[in-house]
C-alpha cells in the first residue's frame, strides 16, 4: 500500500497529527462519489484543453488515465480502493492514482479547480442518479399495489377513522391510496433532481476560476440543465441535498404508513392478511409465531431518514459563506437515507408480491360494526328530514341495535318506524353492503366503478412511466 500525498502540503513543514489524520479522512465514505468525480475531472479536463490550458496530448493522457481508472475499479470493485486506503479523500485519491498513471500530465488536472466546486459537482452528479434508481424501484412499488388491487377485484373490507370501523371500501381503493402517495413522492424526487441538476463547476474554491473555461460548455458535457450564477453560493449550497433527504423521508414516512397498516391487517386480531413464508419470521420461543418483520423494520428504518433529514438541516443552519469543513459530514447522511429508502421500497414491493387477501374475513368485517350507518342517515335525508335530525335518529337506530346486538340490516322495518315514521321497505335495499358502495359514485370515491376507472387510470399512469425510464 502505497502512501498519498496531501493535497495542501506545500505550505506545511510538519506532519500532520496521527489522531487528525484520521479524524480528517474521508475516503472510508466518500469513495461513493468516486466514478461520479471521474466523469466530472474528465469534463473539466476537456473544458482545460478548450480553454487552451491543456495540449491535446495532455488531454489526451488524462482522458486515458481516467479511463484505466474506471476499467480497474469495474475489474476489482471496492478491493482498488485498498491501493491507496490511507487517501484523505476520493479526490486525493484519484488525482494520486492519475500521476502514478500517467506522470505530469496528471497534476495539471486540478487546474482552475477546487475541491469546493469539485465535491459539489460529484455530490449534484451522485444525487441525480440516486433519484433515478429511486424513482425505478419506486415505480416497480407501485406496479406491485396495482396487480395487487387487479387481482383483488371486487375484494372488500372495512375503512377506518381513529382505528375504529367507519364505512366500507373497495380493497383496490385502499391501494390506490397508497399508489397517489407514492405518485406525490415521485413528483417530490423529480423536484429534488431539478434542484441537484446545476453545475457548480468553474465555482473554484468560492471566487470563480481565473481560466477560460467554458462553464456551459462543461455543464452540457455533463448533462447539468444549467449552471450556477454565484461562485460563493455555488460551492457552499446543499440545498439540493435537503431536497433529496425531504423527498426520502416523505416516502419513508408512507412507506411506514403502509407497514403499519399491513402489520394490523395480518394480526390475528384483523386477519385480513396472509404473508408468505418468504416474507415472514418465526420466533426463537414460540413456534407458532409469524411475524412481519420486513414491514416493522421498514417502520423502524423511516426514523433513521428523518434524522438524516433533521441532521443536514441542523448542520448546515450556521455555517458563514462559503465552503465549511462541515460539509464533509453531508455524504453519510445522505448515502444512507439513499440506501435506506432503496432498500424499504425493494422490500415493499416482495411483501405485496408474496401476501394473500383473507376475503371472507374482510368481506364480514366490512358488514358489521354498524359500518352503514351513514347509508340510514342519508337515506332519511332523500326522504326529506335534515341532515342533522337524520344524524341524530340514525345515533338512537345504533344505540337500539346494540341493545339488542343486532346490525341496522337485521332490525325489522317495525322497529326502524318507531325511530322515523319516514323510513320504508326500500331501506334495506340501502342498507346493503353493495349499495353503500357504489352510493360513493364520485371521482375519487370508493364505488366499484369509480374504482375500476381510478385503476385503469392509475395502471395507464404507470405503463407512461415505464415507457419514459426506458427511454432514459
Amino acid at each position: 500500500m502505497s502512501e498519498s500525498k496531501k493535497l495542501w502540503g506545500g505550505r506545511f513543514t510538519e506532519a500532520a497529527n496521527e489522531i487528525f489524520t484520521r479524524f480528517n479522512q474521508s475516503f472510508h465514505f466518500d469513495r461513493k462519489l468516486f466514478l461520479f468525480d471521474l466523469q466530472a475531472s474528465l469534463a473539466h479536463a476537456e473544458g482545460l484543453k478548450n480553454a487552451g490550458v491543456l495540449s491535446e496530448n495532455e488531454f489526451a493522457e488524462i482522458s486515458r488515465g481516467l479511463q484505466i481508472m474506471q476499467e480497474r475499479f469495474a475489474e476489482n470493485g471496492e478491493k482498488y480502493f485498498d491501493e491507496l486506503a490511507d487517501a484523505e479523500d476520493v479526490h486525493s485519491f484519484i488525482e494520486a492514482k492519475l500521476i502514478e498513471l500517467i506522470g505530469d500530465a496528471g497534476r495539471k488536472l486540478h487546474t482552475g479547480r477546487s475541491r469546493n466546486d469539485q465535491v459539489a459537482t460529484a455530490m449534484r452528479l451522485w444525487t441525480r442518479a440516486a433519484i433515478d434508481r429511486l424513482q425505478a424501484v419506486l415505480n416497480q412499488t407501485q406496479n406491485a399495489l396495482l396487480d395487487l388491487a387487479e387481482k383483488s377485484g371486487d375484494a372488500v373490507f372495512p375503512g377506518y377513522t381513529h382505528l375504529q370501523r367507519a364505512q366500507p371500501v373497495v380493497f383496490a381503493h385502499w391501494c390506490l391510496a397508497y399508489f397517489e402517495m407514492f405518485e406525490r413522492d415521485s413528483i417530490r424526487f423529480s423536484h429534488a433532481r431539478e434542484s441537484a441538476n446545476i453545475s457548480p463547476l468553474g465555482s473554484a474554491a468560492l471566487a470563480g476560476t481565473s481560466y477560460p473555461v467554458d462553464r456551459e460548455s462543461v455543464a452540457k458535457e455533463l448533462g447539468f440543465a444549467e449552471i450556477s450564477r454565484n461562485s460563493l453560493d455555488a460551492v457552499s449550497d446543499r440545498d439540493f441535498l435537503l431536497d433529496f433527504t425531504h423527498a426520502c423521508s416523505l416516502v419513508m414516512m408512507h412507506l411506514s404508513r403502509l407497514a403499519e397498516d399491513v402489520i394490523l391487517y395480518s394480526s390475528t386480531e384483523f386477519g385480513f392478511f396472509e404473508l408468505s413464508d418468504r416474507i415472514a419470521s418465526g420466533s426463537s420461543l414460540m413456534p407458532q409465531k409469524k411475524n412481519p418483520d420486513a414491514m416493522e423494520l421498514v417502520r423502524g428504518k423511516s426514523a433513521r431518514v428523518f434524522g438524516h433529514h433533521a441532521a443536514l438541516l441542523t448542520l448546515l443552519k450556521g455555517l458563514p459563506l462559503a465552503y465549511n469543513k462541515d460539509l464533509q459530514e453531508d455524504k453519510e447522511a445522505v448515502f444512507d437515507s439513499f440506501e435506506t429508502a432503496f432498500a424499504a421500497l425493494e422490500a415493499t414491493e416482495i411483501v405485496f408480491r408474496n401476501i394473500s387477501l383473507k376475503t371472507e374475513n374482510m368481506r364480514s368485517a366490512a358488514q358489521t360494526g354498524f359500518m352503514n350507518a351513514t347509508e340510514l342517515a342519508d337515506y332519511l335525508v332523500r326522504r326529506g328530514v335534515p341532515f342533522r335530525t337524520a344524524h341524530e335518529l340514525t345515533g338512537q337506530i345504533v344505540l337500539f341495535a346494540v341493545s339488542q346486538r343486532r346490525e341496522l340490516h337485521e332490525l325489522d322495518l317495525t322497529e326502524l318506524k318507531k325511530f322515523a315514521s319516514e323510513i320504508e321497505a326500500d331501506v334495506f335495499d340501502a342498507l346493503s353492503l353493495e349499495a353503500t358502495l357504489d352510493s360513493k359514485n364520485q371521482i375519487g370515491g370508493t364505488s366499484r366503478l369509480q374504482v375500476q376507472q381510478a385503476l385503469k387510470q392509475a395502471r395507464e399512469k404507470w405503463q407512461i412511466k415505464s415507457i419514459d425510464e426506458q427511454k432514459q
